[in-house]
């Protein structure tokens, strides 16, 4: 579906999630994360960058473990402590992933991940015409329950702030792995909304999507 047809469907409220394909299991385990070797860091920011064509083709399972691990994951289990910082602990970017067989929130400490709605959200995650058919695109949302602690004016800002740590995150192990890979904020927030029974005190942030370079664009 092209951005204008999809702006239009907004305006209208009318754009929609598509049925998913697929299994849509209730919950999904991932495969241990596999933390050592890898690009070295100095290449892998050489290598960062956006791109915005992407192969159709799902990520391997061990890909899709460690992506979703080096986005937010528990590297420090002692403290429960994350791969990416968030003020005061809070923790409260929650990370939502959605694939053709559904909208999935991934959970930290099983890392797994937990069907949310049954129904293929991509569309809806972007304006852009290549979030309907990347392998996924990930929903930042600030659950701002978790941060009774932070001052309610600064509240956004943090959130903002944790999220972006967890998408550059994504960025370098895409980097690392030869993946593609965009940072998003241009999506209607109200179909979104709905179309992922956000509640009251949720907040969208950003999304992202990833998936195999297209051969046209490799090297």
């Amino acid at each position: 579906m092209n951005t204008l047809t999809k702006l239009a469907l907004g305006l209208m409220g009318q754009l929609k999630p598509l049925p998913a394909v697929g299994d849509s299991v209730a919950v999904r385990a991932l495969l241990p994360p596999s933390v050592s070797g890898g690009m070295p860091l100095m290449s892998a920011l050489a290598r960062r960058q956006s791109l915005r064509e992407f192969a159709p083709e799902p990520l391997a399972e061990q890909v899709l473990s460690d992506l979703l691990w080096a986005a937010a994951g528990i590297n420090r289990h002692d403290v429960d402590g994350r791969t990416a910082p968030s003020a005061m602990n809070a923790q409260e970017v929650l990370l939502y992933v959605a694939m053709p067989q559904g909208l999935f929130l991934y959970e930290p400490k099983p890392h797994a991940l937990r069907l949310v709605v049954a129904s293929d959200v991509r569309r809806v995650t972007g304006h852009q015409d290549f979030v309907d058919t990347a392998p996924l695109d990930l929903v930042f949302v600030a659950d701002h329950a978790r941060m009774k602690l932070v001052p309610a004016a600064q509240r956004q800002a943090y959130a903002f702030a944790s999220a972006g740590a967890m998408a550059q995150n994504v960025y370098l192990y895409c980097a690392s792995q030869g993946l593609a890979t965009v940072i998003r904020a241009w999506f209607d927030r109200d179909a979104l909304a709905r179309a992922m029974g956000l509640e009251a005190d949720h907040h969208l942030l950003l999304s992202q999507t990833v998936g195999g370079i297209k051969p046209a664009q490799a090297g």
